[in-house]
């Protein structure tokens, strides 16, 4: 088996493996637990890019890996030691090395779950309009990047590759997954952001908001599951550019955003090919986030 780090799905001799292909991880259903495997596809509007970015995916898998470990919550990792999978994936262990773990099952709540610690992106958008992120109205007085008062939290729907998230307010959220849940999600995402964020601070990063997901375990209790704090799913500021009235240069998705926008990409597919310097920048803005953040070199 070889695993295409970009687009192509694991090719082994594993029988009928079940497998869900998402816009950047393919999930395998190992039976009684997950191997979820992180390409170097990147998607941006919940578009899929034609070509990808060389080890991004071991980005995306380390970060989650060291964020999951220093927030300590309940989550879903077996583990990521390839020397500890299944004796039938031992063949495949170089692919899978460093960008995989196993993973326990969980029923995922249809949710996702945004902390807003600074107004920008759509919230700054909806606020200059309406003085509301969400639905919830603020203050008179923010800037674009400016730091809010309080953590918000921003829920939105999951949608299927190729559509968008919609935000939906605390009412919509309680909703869909009751108000009990509801209650759990907003108190989880804003404890987890607010301890990332004083952490990333005192290494001169900004987290200027990130998404979380979580799912169910057998007894009910609430798991952090998916990606965590990764460049892919949160705005990273550099505390040394960082200044009220614009968004500074970040390291995370947005730079792959501000180039589409600049060729006026329509946000719809099929999405344009990736020039090799737009390529080679991204990779080099999501080590330095993973590197900045962990305090690790990258394991390549």
């Amino acid at each position: 088996m070889k695993y295409d780090k970009n687009h192509a799905l694991l090719e082994c001799e594993l029988g009928a493996l079940a497998s869900k292909s998402g816009k950047v991880r393919d999930v395998f259903d190992l039976g009684d637990m997950l191997l979820m495997v992180v390409t170097d596809r990147i998607s941006a509007f919940d578009v899929i890019l034609p070509n990808g970015v060389p080890d991004k995916g071991k980005v995306l898998n380390q970060l989650s890996l060291f964020w999951l470990d220093f927030l300590g919550m309940k989550n879903h990792l077996i583990t990521a030691d390839v020397n500890e999978y299944p004796a039938a994936l031992h063949p495949y262990k170089d692919d899978l090395r460093g960008r995989s773990m196993l993973v326990k099952k969980v029923n995922m709540v249809e949710v996702e779950c945004i902390a807003r610690g600074y107004l920008t992106g759509s919230g700054w958008k909806e606020y200059r309009e309406k003085r509301t992120v969400n639905g919830e109205p603020l203050r008179e007085g923010y800037q674009n990047a400016s730091k809010l008062d309080n953590v918000l939290f921003t829920p939105t729907t999951k949608a299927a590759i190729g559509d968008h998230d919609e935000a939906i307010d605390y009412e919509t959220t309680e909703k869909l997954v009751g108000a009990q849940t509801a209650a759990l999600l907003k108190d989880a995402t804003i404890s987890l952001y607010s301890t990332a964020a004083d952490y990333a601070l005192k290494h001169g990063i900004i987290i200027a908001d990130t998404k979380f997901e979580f799912g169910k375990d057998a007894d009910g209790s609430l798991i952090l599951a998916d990606e965590v704090l990764t460049p892919d799913s949160s705005r990273f500021w550099p505390q040394s550019s960082y200044a009220v009235g614009s968004n500074p240069p970040s390291l995370d998705k947005q730079f792959v955003r501000d180039w589409l926008d600049s060729i006026n990409f329509n946000h719809r597919p099929p999405a344009p090919q990736l020039p090799e310097d737009v390529i080679r920048r991204t990779r080099d803005i999501y080590i330095k986030a993973y590197e900045s953040l962990s305090g690790k070199k990258l394991e390549i």
